[in-house]
């Protein structure tokens, strides 16, 4: 089957290469200058099945709206807001319910475990070599911060994902490096929860793709599907239509633009998040592995030589304008674990990334209703940790074959 995949993150090259690998002949079409240029960029790298859940949750929207006027809030609003942006948090207010949290919770951690294994599988199977280390700690700063975090750890408890409750102590020698000087009650250690790098892996892959056969059109901007065959592309600058058997979107934001003439109103948000990239200054000073401060949402990830501080969570605003107060939020938090840890200098990357997420929590993935038209889409901050289980999904039911995990609530008939 003649495929083209528009998109290539870190979901878009993972399909691409599922899709080569059993065989198709694909083509990916990536806007950028390389794969895992956008949101797959610089996240911050953690893979812990446990904690993916949805962000529409029971009494998310008081917690939302009562740091808004918090200086280091984990959530923020940017202006102008847009009424497409105002619909979606409509919907994700409406999603909040428990019924529908506990059912799309079920959905992305079945999509998440099973990711975590063909990560896995992929790692072994293709012998790919990337920053990544084992285990992720949550600090605890108050009694507080251990309170508001019982609900995640008895999620923890029904999926089967090993933790431990530790004192500031104990988490002191997983992660020696931790500030003397901050004050904590304690930790929750994730031993199966690791750190890896989302781009570097996404290249490794992409070049694995391109031993199979697939091929990457870099710097092509896809303009339009056609509506009477949706699996028909028109890229910028070209006259002369392009015919698949099949077309797989997994292009973010873009996704909405390219559907919407074809009569698909997804209701995607633009989520934006922040990291801050850099070079270890002294390695004894640094984590090994990934922690993430539970009152802020910030995770500080160990990647090879470098250490990443990554969080925030905004809606609204200019895409590329950043929040000067999100990234100082991130620079806090280094501060208060790591003093030590990076070096500050002008080679510190700083990272906006636009992440596109659906307003009740799980991706879209599976034929569109179109046909010829395939989805891979609405990952949120999420796409690092479910890619290769929604790509390897994707490709078996693109092969008439069920997946190996139960993908209902999955589709786009989620969304009535």
């Amino acid at each position: 089957m003649k495929v083209a995949v528009i998109g290539a993150g870190i979901v878009g090259t993972a399909t691409a290469y599922e899709l080569a690998a059993d065989g198709h002949e694909v083509t990916v079409f990536e806007r950028r200058s390389a794969a895992a240029e956008e949101a797959s960029f610089a996240n911050a790298g953690i893979v812990a099945p446990g904690y993916v859940t949805p962000w529409a949750a029971p009494g998310m929207p008081g917690k939302v709206f009562s740091q808004f006027f918090k200086r280091h809030a984990a959530v923020k609003l940017s202006l102008p807001l847009s009424g497409s942006e105002l619909s979606w948090m409509w919907k994700w207010m409406r999603a909040c319910k428990l019924e529908t949290y506990l059912a799309n919770r079920a959905r992305l951690q079945r999509l998440a475990f099973y990711s975590r294994h063909r990560l896995h599988l992929l790692t072994a199977l293709r012998a790919l070599e990337y920053e990544r280390s084992p285990g992720c700690l949550v600090l605890l700063r108050t009694e507080k911060d251990n309170r508001r975090i019982q609900p995640s750890l008895q999620v923890l408890r029904e999926t089967g994902m090993p933790f431990k409750q530790l004192n500031a102590d104990e988490a002191r020698q997983i992660e020696p490096a931790l500030n003397p000087d901050t004050d904590f009650i304690g930790a929750i250690h994730l031993p199966d929860a690791e750190v890896g790098n989302c781009r570097q892996f996404a290249l490794l892959l992409k070049n694995e793709a391109l031993r199979l056969g697939a091929n990457f059109k870099f710097n092509t901007t896809v303009a339009q599907l056609d509506r009477a065959h949706p699996a028909t592309v028109l890229v910028a600058g070209e006259s002369t239509l392009r015919r698949f058997d099949s077309v797989v979107m997994c292009a973010g934001m873009a996704s909405a633009e390219l559907l919407r003439p074809l009569g698909l109103t997804l209701p995607l948000a633009a989520v934006h998040g922040y990291s801050v990239s850099a070079a270890i200054r002294e390695p004894l000073n640094a984590p090994f592995s990934a922690v993430i401060d539970e009152r802020y949402k910030v995770a500080i990830s160990r990647l090879g030589h470098r250490v990443r501080v990554a969080g925030s969570a905004e809606i609204g605003g200019a895409p590329g304008r950043q929040n000067d107060a999100s990234l100082n939020t991130l620079y806090k938090v280094l501060q208060d674990w790591f003093p030590g840890a990076a070096q500050h200098s002008s080679s510190m990357q700083v990272w906006k990334g636009t992440r596109a997420m659906l307003p009740d929590g799980p991706p879209l993935i599976g034929s569109s209703g179109r046909p010829g038209l395939w989805l891979n889409l609405g990952h949120g901050a999420s796409g690092w940790a479910l890619s290769c289980g929604s790509a390897r999904a994707l490709a078996d039911q693109m092969a008439g074959k069920p997946a190996e995990i139960d993908m209902a609530g999955l589709d786009i008939s989620r969304l009535g």
